[in-house]
């Protein structure tokens, strides 16, 4: 598997922004929280410099401008910077235009602290859906090159099962955008999820590692998405939560930075951009996808 680049992501928020968390805190509390974001970023530089890996951090707007020091860190290491929104709303409930601002301001923010071009994404909670297909022409409006807010399952708060489930090309109005969904496996005609947040917890690590074998044999790279508040299991506890919503953010954290080691010993990686040239090198006729996009006003 020395030929494969897997795609290493994080996506760089604070614990109390979540989705899970969204209807126990609001958005105008979140000043009034202290941050804890910086300790695990950290580690997890120190954690890929170890192994002279890169990978894309999608950053969070409202957290980049507070704190800028550590954008430029991670963009210092030579990771890519890509953008996570401002305010980590879910796109479908927000109007085109309102997505439109969110996006825009939050490469704004990103550019003006690292001095590159923004040209990655991903939406929170992989939020791109049937019902937000119009995401991609303002994506592709406003810059974006690569995208990675498609996870191909069913799920009550995300999901295009429909979608492929390699990277592959979408057409847009506007040119198109590469779009690199989060790891699944087809088992039995149904796709299941592999390496990333509360599956990469849940999961024992012998199992993700042969899940991510599997990808290897069906041609794909693997895509790892984690946030820096699973390598914090030491985190204040919402106690406002309902049960889905506490198991889902707070299960196996203790165990999150031993299984991302043994992944990163055990496999290649690189930044989206990277391991995308890397894989389309060897498969160069990519599947193109033409959702049924709806009119952006």
């Amino acid at each position: 598997m020395a030929d494969v680049l897997n795609i290493l992501t994080v996506d760089v928020e604070e614990f109390f922004q979540v989705s899970n968390f969204e209807n126990t805190i609001s958005r105008t509390e979140w000043d009034s929280f202290a941050s804890r974001v910086a300790l695990p970023v950290q580690k997890l530089l120190q954690m890929f410099a170890d192994r002279k890996v890169k990978a894309t951090f999608f950053v969070l707007g409202w957290l980049a401008r507070r704190q800028p020091r550590l954008i430029r860190e991670i963009s210092s290491a030579g990771h890519q910077i890509g953008s996570h929104s401002t305010w980590h709303k879910l796109i479908y409930d927000q109007s085109p235009q309102e997505f439109r601002s969110d996006l825009s301001e939050s490469m704004k923010i990103l550019s003006d602290i690292t001095g590159t071009a923004v040209t990655a994404y991903r939406a929170p909670s992989f939020s791109i859906t049937e019902k937000s297909l119009w995401a991609f022409e303002i994506l592709a409006e406003e810059g974006i090159l690569y995208d990675s807010s498609v996870f191909p399952i069913f799920h009550d708060r995300y999901g295009l099962p429909r979608a492929p489930i390699a990277p592959f090309q979408i057409r847009t109005q506007a040119g198109p955008i590469w779009e690199v969904p989060a790891s699944v496996v087809r088992i039995s005609g149904v796709n299941f999820p592999v390496a990333g947040g509360g599956y990469f917890r849940l999961y024992p690590y012998w199992l993700t590692r042969a899940l991510c074998r599997r990808i290897h044999r069906e041609g794909r790279p693997v895509v790892v998405y984690i946030h820096p508040w699973e390598l914090d299991p030491e985190q204040p506890r919402m106690r406002r939560l309902r049960w889905p919503a506490r198991f889902r953010h707070y299960v196996n954290l203790a165990k999150t930075e031993r299984k991302l080691s043994r992944l990163l010993d055990h496999f290649n990686w690189g930044t989206l951009e990277a391991a995308l040239s890397h894989w389309l090198a060897h498969r160069p006729q990519p599947k193109m996808f033409t959702p049924c996009l709806t009119p952006v006003e």
